[in-house]
């Protein structure tokens, strides 16, 4: 029977900093009826539309930011 040796690693998870890396991506949603804006790499995109979203149907007070970040696992040393 043969043996197995088994190395293991440890990895850190964190914000993908890379040049090739997507954007962060920012959107807002309406909690009342769900639209949400079109995602956009500025906040305030999202927040101009909240308030055009506000003034065109006034019971809809409630959102929720929508945020798309690309994390990646960076390895670590060798245990």
């Amino acid at each position: 029977m043969a043996r197995a040796t088994y190395r293991f690693r440890e990895h850190t998870l964190r914000p993908d900093t890379a040049q090739d890396a997507e954007p962060t991506n920012y959107a807002m949603q309406c909690k009342h009826c769900g639209d949400s804006s079109k995602g956009s790499e500025s906040q305030t995109d999202g927040s101009e539309w909240a308030t055009a979203h506000l003034k065109a149907n006034p019971g809809h007070l409630a959102y929720t930011e929508v945020i798309g970040r690309s994390y990646r696992f960076e390895p670590g040393d060798w245990q």
